[in-house]
């Protein structure tokens, strides 16, 4: 049974998760960042594995708030179709956006793991992303999007955005700001580039989540068990918080106060962690 003191590191993990995750700020660079100064007291195959599947959490707020967009079909009323062809549509698209990221995460993971999840990449991925909000914003003001809802999107667009994504595999860089910043680009409007940014996420942490697990090999003691549940729980309610501020906030605002926090993060973890060498 963990003490009160773990709890309390789970909790406060669970929250930077649930805050992270959604925004463009890097989930995966903050925890790691985060365990820098908790140090949670588990192996090092356990904080890698929760580092990843705590994110289940915060996918299921997703699956709740979105549920009535994310079903492919429907069953209450029948006189229309059971298949929403729409739907399933832009699932099809999320697919097809989720193959860059599923071949290089499956080819470089091992690698990634051994030799980026240092604060130098982290703070560089930070900093370079929130330069790139920046531009893209700036650049953003003297266009209007050409694709501004969901079903807008087309499988092009989509293969496009999630060559994007695969630029997430670098920490610090964050899933959610590669995608959007790529579908910025791509001429999609801050409300769609969010919400394919959901939809995306759902396999794509699943998957990554399966593989986690996979690897750690489901030996779990009570206590880890107790530990991993604890954190998803925590993000899964901070999430659906997050997501709806998210959605509020980019209807009346553009993405650059995102920017200027990722740089300012940044160059706080360069300056901390050259002092401290």
């Amino acid at each position: 049974m963990p003490d009160i003191i773990e709890i309390l590191k789970v909790i406060f993990l669970g929250i930077v998760e649930g805050i992270t995750e959604w925004l463009p700020v890097s989930s995966t660079g903050h925890m790691l960042l985060v365990d820098e100064f908790l140090q949670l007291n588990a192996s090092e195959a356990f904080k890698e594995m929760f580092f990843i599947v705590i994110q289940l959490g915060a996918i299921l707020a997703v699956v709740v708030l979105f549920w009535q967009k994310m079903l492919p079909f429907q069953v209450k009323d029948k006189s229309k179709p059971f298949w929403k062809k729409d739907t399933l549509s832009l699932w099809l698209k999320v697919v097809v956006a989720c193959i860059p990221g599923a071949a290089v995460t499956l080819l470089f993971d091992d690698f990634i793991e051994a030799h980026l999840h240092t604060p130098a990449v982290i703070a560089g991925a930070l900093i370079a992303y929130g330069v790139a909000f920046l531009l893209v914003e700036g650049w953003n003001k003297t266009r209007k999007p050409r694709i501004r809802a969901l079903s807008e999107i087309t499988y092009s667009t989509a293969l496009l955005i999630g060559l994007f994504q695969v630029l997430s595999i670098i920490p610090g860089t964050s899933r959610s700001g590669a995608t959007i910043i790529g579908a910025l680009i791509l001429g999609v409007s801050r409300v769609a580039a969010a919400e394919f940014t959901f939809f995306l996420a759902v396999p794509v942490m699943f998957g990554m989540s399966a593989l986690k697990l996979m690897k750690f090999g489901f030996a779990f003691t009570g206590a880890e068990l107790l530990v991993l549940l604890l954190g998803m729980a925590v993000a899964f309610l901070v999430s659906l918080a997050v997501i709806r501020f998210l959605m509020n906030y980019i209807r009346k605002h553009d993405f650059c106060a995102f920017g200027w926090y990722r740089i300012a993060l940044g160059a706080l973890v360069l300056i901390y962690f050259l002092a401290i060498k």
